[in-house]
């Protein structure tokens, strides 16, 4: 292997470019239009643009990524861990170009990709799962059946997701529909299968993980554990290794499940096997990540083990020469997300204005940007992760209080004030926390609003190509510049191009009843007509952006004078949704 393709962008991309540029690898980007300018782009030995900007017409186009692995002549092609990182179709059709896939077998993907099916195999490999169905929930009725079998709460969950996406917690009949609907909705769109399944809801878990490696000389191999329980909407918020307090035997146990769940499906490569962990010391089989995870930087800092470059050497046909795991030490991973804490984490897209990392003794950055980068509504909030190391937990997280207080992004609110205060949450410090902690315990509403800074009036650039000789050889550049005005003419007044008409925007925050987008995003469900009336906090419509659905709400009591918006619509932040007076 010499050449290696990351089909993924961000923190992701540049983090894989590293560890292949230490390997000796020629590093070959791919990028839609809107990340031309992004600094994984910028690392690798050569970019190639496969599209625009949303991700179905780009990061998630197989046959376009393929196309520049064959032109780049790449000998492998890492997926990452987001996009196509836990697809089977893309992984046979890397092996089927001649190219390695640095992952798992397609077969293993496709196995533990299908929840229901994972949870078949793993319990015929002898390990317990979540009480729930082995089969899709095809009706709301059978929903409502399993859900009285199992007792309210349950959890609603899609068949062929995982990553919290797709995934409804029911704590009454009452809510059921809502439920079954928005999970459905969801996993038909990021899975592209609206499939779902039911399951018994633990309240008030952990949730563990166990990190795996196996090769393809037979070896296999338990690179310890994680805790993962810090979570906001069932997204991860903070996640440490080793997770705390464990006792050996659990730890134990934790890691022969694991590895029996990897061979159960015949797995390769780098593998998350996830668990959650009862009040009374139950654990439970959840689901496989087929890919390495976000969090994987944890246990390499505990471990001193570069999990991308085992994962290259494993995909090359090397053999494990892990002979013996130790763990020293404590880290802690903080996910600097660009959300309003204060906003119930709602999504804040936008331009960063300043940027300054934090640096010192066990301080380690995983970022993808920079000052001006954008954090766009078509991609992940993720602006970077802030890991810190310590002797032990109690050192980890002073490092980690104070690498926050030396973190600066302006430009968009950040998860940085909500990271501050659960670093001294009492549960937290004990070690007594779990997957509700954040919503049971924290407060953020005191926080102050992030104020955005004033939009730009977008400037409009234009194609152009220019020929150009390089050592001889001719090339076609094509370039995007700014528009400028065109010279003046005899009797003619500078001309511009004209700019594309905007959508209409709320021109000031007087009418309480205005309803306008806080985001660019698409409305994927409406839950009212012009007409009705509605009482304040009432739900109108949702809008889906950053890979996150968001609840439109009247701000007033009144009726629906005015609606501007259908499913499917894509609007633009400012866009006036409804009007209710």
């Amino acid at each position: 292997m010499d050449s290696l393709l990351i089909a993924n962008r961000g923190e992701i991309a540049v983090r894989i470019i590293r560890s292949a540029r230490e390997l000796g690898l020629r590093t070959i980007a791919v990028y839609s239009e809107l990340d031309r300018d992004s600094l994984h782009v910028e690392l690798a030995d050569e970019a190639w643009n496969i599209g625009p900007a949303p991700a179905t017409q780009s990061y998630l186009n197989v046959a376009r990524i393929i196309e520049v692995a064959r032109q780049a002549k790449a000998d492998a092609i890492h997926p990452g861990y987001g996009f196509l990182a836990e697809n089977a179709g893309f992984a046979s059709q890397v092996a089927e170009a001649g190219m390695i896939f640095v992952g798992p077998p397609p077969e293993a993907i496709a196995s533990m990709g299908d929840k229901i099916t994972s949870r078949r195999a793993v319990e015929a490999a002898g390990v317990a799962g979540v009480p729930g169905t082995l089969q899709p929930v095809d009706s709301l009725a059978a929903a409502q059946t399993v859900a009285e079998q199992f007792g309210f709460p349950v959890a609603i969950k899609a068949a062929h997701g995982g990553g919290g996406k797709g995934l409804r917690v029911v704590p009454s009949p009452a809510q059921l529909e809502a439920g079954w609907e928005g999970a459905r909705r969801e996993a038909d769109a990021y899975f592209g299968n609206p499939e779902v399944y039911v399951e018994k809801y633990l309240e008030r878990p952990r949730h563990l993980e166990a990190q795996i490696l196996f090769d393809h000389h037979g070896n296999g191999v338990f690179l310890g554990d994680r805790d993962c329980s810090t979570q906001r909407r069932h997204q991860k918020l903070l996640e440490e290794a080793p997770a705390p307090g464990l006792d050996p035997d659990l730890r134990k146990r934790l890691g022969q499940a694991a590895l029996a769940v990897g061979e159960a499906c015949g797995y390769r490569n780098a593998g998350t096997v996830e668990f959650l962990l009862d009040r009374e010391g139950n654990l439970y089989f959840l689901e496989m990540n087929t890919r390495l995870q976000v969090e994987h930087t944890v246990t390499e800092m505990v471990l001193g083990i570069d999990l991308v470059r085992a994962q290259l050497e494993i995909a090359a046909g090397k053999p494990l020469d892990i002979e013996e795991v130790n763990s020293h030490g404590h880290a802690i991973q903080l996910r600097i997300n660009a959300e309003d804490p204060g906003r119930d984490f709602f999504p804040s897209p936008g331009t960063i204005v300043d940027y300054r990392e934090p640096a010192g003794p066990g301080v380690r950055i995983d970022s993808g940007v920079r000052a001006g980068s954008v954090v766009s509504q078509y991609y992940d909030n993720l602006i970077a992760k802030l890991v810190v190391w310590g002797a032990d937990r109690s050192q980890a997280i002073d490092r980690a209080k104070r690498a926050l207080g030396e973190f600066i992004i302006t430009g968009v609110a950040t998860t940085i004030p909500a990271h501050r205060r659960l670093l001294s949450n009492p549960s937290f410090l004990a070690a007594s926390h779990h997957t509700r902690l954040v919503e049971d315990e924290l407060d953020f509403s005191d926080l102050d609003p992030v104020a955005a800074p004033a939009a730009a009036e977008e400037e409009e650039t234009q194609e152009r190509q220019a020929t150009v000789e390089v050592g001889g050889r001719r090339f076609v550049v094509r370039m995007w510049l700014p528009e400028v005005e065109l010279p003046e003419t005899a009797g003619q007044a500078p001309t511009r191009r004209r700019r594309r008409p905007r959508l209409e925007r709320a021109s000031s925050g007087v009418d309480a009843g205005l309803v306008t987008a806080p985001m660019q995003g698409t409305i994927v469900k409406v839950m009212v007509k012009a007409g009705d009336r509605v009482h304040r906090d009432q739900t109108l419509c949702v809008l889906e952006a950053m890979k996150m659905e968001n609840s439109i709400k009247a701000p007033i009591e009144g009726e629906v004078v005015d609606l501007r918006v259908a499913t499917g619509d894509s609007v633009a932040q400012g866009a006036v949704i409804a009007i209710v007076r």
